[in-house]
């Protein structure tokens, strides 16, 4: 029996805060094997509510994780990019239990933009139908929580445990935190740190497309592609019987449309900041350093208030 093939780098997360683009570009790096599939959630090992089960993929045994990594052993650098690591609690360890000596990235984004952002992927994907400020209040009061269960708005914007628990199990220096706001101003610069951290070429980053926008908002076209984005039926066909690649490129071209992101309520807002100001202190304090760009909504007076609150989901009589 041949020996097992465990990743040895991980992009833990956080959700909607770039690990796609980060992923998409370490994959065309000649010394990274990252699978196709590109959030096994493995090391997670979610139990999804039955509302939730057709609405999450992951890899749940040995032997299927194993299988993404069919001929990874020729790649210097190995990796697992499944934003789901960096909320769960017994992910660190189950991670070090197999690849103690792994490394890894961390990507984080404003928290309030974060949650907002997922809400608005769960909206257009059909897993709700609330205005953001009842969605969060009613995922931050329920009782059960879970990857695949609830939404955790709020709980996966708390970065500094979840930073703190990677910190403590595999070392300060096998853990690098980068930003998504620094992702999109200067790509390069933040590869080639992480190309550094990996010990990886460098240089060759220099061929890698970093123009191609990854996982960028998208508005639905209308009630009917999210009634079928978030239906059991289409999504078993989705996932069964067309290349990943197909059923990303049908739900992105057919199913969404380009638009601009609507406007978050101002109350919302206000709640998560009062939120995450305590939090986003925490985090400067154990990372030793300053994070205005994680204040970013803090600091906007734009598209962030209420005049065109109408235009919400879950706000507007005519969801066509």
């Amino acid at each position: 029996m041949s020996k097992p093939i465990w990743p040895n780098f991980y992009i833990v997360g956080a959700v909607k805060s770039g690990t796609t683009s980060l992923y998409a570009y370490l994959r065309q790096h000649p010394q990274v094997f990252l699978p196709t599939m590109k959030e096994p959630h493995f090391f997670t090992q979610p139990h999804p509510s039955p509302e939730q089960s057709h609405l999450i993929q992951y890899v749940a045994d040995i032997e299927s994780y194993q299988h993404l990594y069919r001929g990874a052993d020729r790649y210097p650098r190995i990796g697992d990019a499944s934003p789901s690591y960096l909320w769960c609690e017994e992910a660190p360890e189950r991670i070090h239990a197999v690849q103690p000596e792994a490394r890894i990235i961390v990507i984080l984004r404003d928290p309030v933009q974060r949650a907002y952002a997922q809400y608005l992927m769960d909206f257009n994907e059909g897993v709700l139908d609330l205005p953001f400020m009842e969605a969060l209040l009613k995922d931050w009061t329920r009782p059960d929580k879970g990857w695949g269960i609830s939404q955790l708005y709020v709980e996966l914007g708390r970065y500094t445990a979840q930073i703190d628990r990677y910190r403590r199990r595999f070392g300060t220096d096998r853990v690098h935190v980068c930003l998504l706001e620094d992702l999109k101003r200067n790509p390069l610069a933040v590869l080639e740190g992480i190309a550094d951290f990996l010990e990886i070429d460098r240089a060759a980053i220099g061929a890698i497309d970093l123009q191609t926008a990854h996982n960028a908002h998208r508005l639905p076209r209308g009630n009917w592609a999210r009634r079928l984005a978030g239906g059991r039926f289409s999504r078993h066909i989705g996932e069964h019987f067309f290349p990943h690649a197909w059923g990303e490129f049908i739900w992105r071209h057919v199913f969404l449309r380009e638009g601009r992101k609507p406007p978050m309520e101002r109350e919302a807002r206000r709640f998560l900041q009062d939120m995450y100001t305590p939090e986003i202190e925490r985090l400067e304090h154990l990372l030793g350093r300053s994070l205005p760009e994680l204040r970013i909504s803090w600091n906007s007076g734009d598209s962030t208030d209420d005049p065109l609150s109408s235009a919400l989901p879950g706000k507007s009589p005519h969801h066509s």
